[in-house]
């Protein structure tokens, strides 16, 4: 073994004596390196074979009576990943997320997710995990595995806009973790409406029209509530279950409109908001006038521009005018309270 290594050390004597000194330094450094990550990995293998190890997806992992484990323990969990690999692909660990875009459906949550991912110190789950409205029998440990990897310092962050309308949502996500930071994009509700039923017209044609669903009974003008492209627009009734759970102060309005006209403004009240420091600037976009809405010059990992997809700025049908009064009116009284709630004017009146 001695001999091995004086043969590894053994540097031509012909180099001049500086760089023969670092290439020993850099020898030792990859030496010791290597011992140390070795170590880890058998001391991590060692901890490992003290308890059995838990089923990755099986459902349901966790949430059962006389579960006792720490969510916050969950939350920091390792991956099964060695620590050498780790430690050179910088694979991180997968964490619970700390903030969450709950909502709302058709008020641009997915542009909010696209330029924060631009962020160097934000991961996120691309598709939408809907564990706490559909998947919640699964497991935190679930959940967990859907996560990106993290390194110390970035925020792990998802999107689904279904849980603001969520009732068991609130309190789901309070058992998580109670300082979870939620973020809300909200949009004009009537303008929201119309886009709702736009998409759910891009995939079944045959659809009643949007002035036949909007009304329980047209002759007397009242509204189906029922009906979901109405309902989400009630932002107060939502907020209010929330508020049982989450300070207001935890939770962050985003404007759909501004996210528009001025996303760099808008980026930075929720890079604030999660601590970031301001690294999503004006430099950032571009104002894509065909689809009307603006683009990242330079998409997450990518060196060319970026636009949503073709499924994001649908032109919306002609309503009846009349019908979106009514809407409007409808809605005025919801729009007030919400304004009263959250302490901002959306301007949607």
């Amino acid at each position: 073994m001695g001999q091995r290594l004086n043969r590894c050390l053994d540097v031509p004597v012909a180099l001049p004596p500086l760089r023969r000194r670092l290439l020993l330094l850099f020898i030792m450094l990859f030496l010791w390196l290597y011992m140390f990550y070795s170590c880890a990995g058998s001391c991590a293998g060692l901890a490992a074979r003290g308890s059995p190890a838990p089923p990755r997806a099986a459902p349901p992992l966790l949430g059962e009576p006389g579960e006792e484990s720490s969510l916050e323990e969950q939350r920091a969990a390792p991956d099964a990943a060695g620590p050498i690999s780790s430690f050179f692909n910088g694979s991180g660990t997968k964490r619970l997320p700390q903030a969450i875009i709950i909502g709302v459906k058709k008020g641009g949550t997915r542009a909010l997710l696209e330029f924060l991912r631009v962020h160097p110190d934000v991961r996120a789950v691309g598709a939408e995990p809907h564990f706490f409205d559909r998947n919640y029998e699964r497991g935190l440990a679930w959940y967990r595995d859907l996560m990106p990897r993290t390194l110390e310092g970035q925020i792990t962050m998802e999107k689904t806009p279904s849980y603001f309308v969520t009732k068991e949502a609130p309190a789901r996500i309070s058992s998580m973790s109670k300082g979870t930071k939620l973020i809300v994009v909200v949009r004009d509700p009537v303008t929201r409406a119309i886009s709702d039923y736009t998409q759910t017209l891009s995939k079944k044609p045959d659809i009643p029209t949007f002035e036949s669903l909007t009304f329980k009974n047209r002759t007397t003008g009242l509204i189906d509530t029922s009906w979901s492209a109405i309902q989400i627009g009630i932002y107060a009734k939502h907020l209010e279950n929330w508020l049982l759970y989450f300070p207001i102060g935890q939770i962050l309005f985003v404007s759909g409109e501004r996210l528009i006209s001025d996303p760099a403004g808008e980026l930075g009240r929720v890079q604030d908001f999660l601590g970031l420091k301001r690294i999503i600037t004006d430099k950032h976009f571009y104002f894509n006038k065909t689809k009307g809405f603006p683009c990242l010059k330079k998409a997450e990992g990518s060196s060319k521009p970026h636009c949503l997809g073709k499924t994001k700025g649908r032109t919306h049908p002609d309503i009846d005018q009349e019908v979106v009064q009514r809407l409007r009116d409808f809605y005025r009284p919801f729009n007030m309270k919400f304004y009263q709630m959250t302490g901002q004017d959306f301007g949607w009146d």
